[in-house]
């Protein structure tokens, strides 16, 4: 907003009233090239509305009729408990490699080294297919003394069915990468931090829980979210498995009923539900977080929403204002 008097009011003299009787006028920076902008997406925002609901092949009868099927919650179900339990084994599994990657012991640092270049080097799917063999490999398992007697062993072939498999498969590439992202957040924070709080005698516990962590969790957060949002999206791997994930239960149904679109935007509108109810997840985590680092906390969606409505009837009662 620029605001501008008017030259009768400016040349008045000092004290006559004239420019006391017409207060400045208002004039709004235009802003041409922004409206151009906002028209075409809006065109092309409609266009795609248009064609998602115009287009015959899309079959939104079907669509309709399977959103809500039971074998497509239960295959829900199942995504929501492998991407739960994977990244909570993945998320442990990393911060112990991440302080073992910080530790001053060399063998520490190499072994954590070494289990993240190994595991970011496979790919996803070679992985969950070597642990759904994994009773190929090693038929049994024992406990006893390395390299020594055996106190007693049992055999895997029943031990790990393919949802273990699945979980262990997307737990141990989730710790690989979960590693490195609390590796990060540990080293954004400054040590002179650490040097002060050794200084005052806090103990190195209370320094990694009261002092690092709090501070970590700003730079992991973010990033621990988009990889919760990989992972999650991430299982439709294990359909090779035949595990009646959300992905292989919609290939079923499509496989059997030839309708391999719509059953294809069922499986897209529950991944992109569930990614919208994470994303939201994260923005309060991020939000929770922020404390300390600004005065005031970033406002919520429905915060922002009631601003809005603030502002658009502030504008609409000053526009009735007569001047």
């Amino acid at each position: 907003m620029t605001a501008a008097t008017d030259g009768k009011a400016a040349l008045a003299p000092p004290g006559s009233g004239a420019g006391q009787s017409r207060p400045p006028k208002i004039v709004p920076v235009r802003h041409p090239g922004r409206w151009v902008a906002v028209a075409i997406a809006l065109v092309l925002v409609a266009q795609l509305v248009h064609a998602l609901v115009t287009n015959p092949g899309l079959e939104w009868a079907t669509f309709r009729q399977y959103f809500f099927d039971h074998s497509v919650l239960h295959g829900v179900w199942l995504t929501i408990e492998l991407t739960f339990y994977a990244a909570l084994a993945g998320f442990v599994g990393g911060m112990v490699l991440a302080f073992m990657r910080l530790s001053p012991n060399p063998l520490l640092r190499v072994t954590a080294y070494g289990y993240v270049w190994v595991v970011r080097s496979v790919p996803l799917l070679v992985q969950v297919l070597f642990w759904f063999n994994i009773s190929y490999l090693y038929s049994r398992l024992s406990i006893g003394v390395p390299f020594g007697p055996e106190f007693f062993s049992f055999s895997t072939t029943n031990l790990v069915s393919s949802v273990s498999a699945a979980v262990i498969a997307l737990s141990v590439n989730e710790a690989a990468f979960a590693s490195e992202i609390v590796r990060a957040g540990v080293l954004s924070v400054s040590h002179g931090q650490l040097e002060a709080a050794a200084a005052l005698g806090i103990p190195r516990r209370r320094q990694l829980m009261r002092i690092v962590l709090p501070q970590a969790m700003r730079t992991i957060a973010p990033n621990a979210a988009n990889q919760m949002i990989s992972l999650f999206k991430n299982t439709s791997i294990v359909s090779v498995m035949a595990i009646m994930e959300l992905f292989y239960t919609v290939q079923v149904i499509y496989g059997r009923t030839s309708r391999i679109v719509p059953m294809l935007l069922v499986a897209t509108a529950w991944y992109v539900l569930l990614t919208t109810l994470l994303s939201i997840f994260q923005y309060y985590v991020e939000r929770r977080f922020a404390k300390g680092t600004t005065r005031a906390l970033p406002p919520t969606p429905v915060e922002r929403a009631r601003l809005a409505i603030r502002n658009l009837r502030a504008a609409a009662a000053d526009e009735g204002t007569p001047r």
